[in-house]
């Protein structure tokens, strides 16, 4: 199984960014999927999971509002949709799947991704 993150990078306060997770050896339809975040000396955070089968999210209350999960079952992908970024928001960003969810404890999932970057930054 193979997680691989895209579409992070510098973006402004107020900006927006789209987030890619693609899968390989897993399908994303029946599996819960997740985005985590972390900072430097921090622990790993939860931001935003979607349950097997699209049914259910569950967000984060820092991005409630502003960022919305979703799933692409034709090209076997989740994605994390960040609109009103903040420089709070700037994290390593990772993308998880699960059988369980939409959960927001890490350890409720299988496999992850090496995450990518997102810095929000004026």
């Amino acid at each position: 199984v193979q997680l691989v993150e895209s579409g992070g990078g510098l973006v402004q306060p107020g900006g927006s960014l789209r987030l890619s997770c693609a899968a390989s050896g897993l399908t994303v339809s029946t599996y819960a999927m997740a985005w985590f975040r972390q900072v430097p000396g921090k622990e790993r955070e939860f931001v935003a999971a979607i349950s097997r089968f699209g049914i259910d999210t569950n967000y984060s209350g820092s991005v409630k509002g502003r960022f919305t999960i979703s799933r692409d079952t034709a090209r076997n992908t989740a994605s994390l949709q960040m609109n009103s970024l903040k420089p709070e928001d700037t994290a390593v960003y990772y993308c998880a799947a699960g059988l369980s969810g939409p959960s927001s404890t890490k350890d409720r999932y299988d496999y992850w991704g090496q995450g990518t970057r997102v810095t929000v930054s004026s």
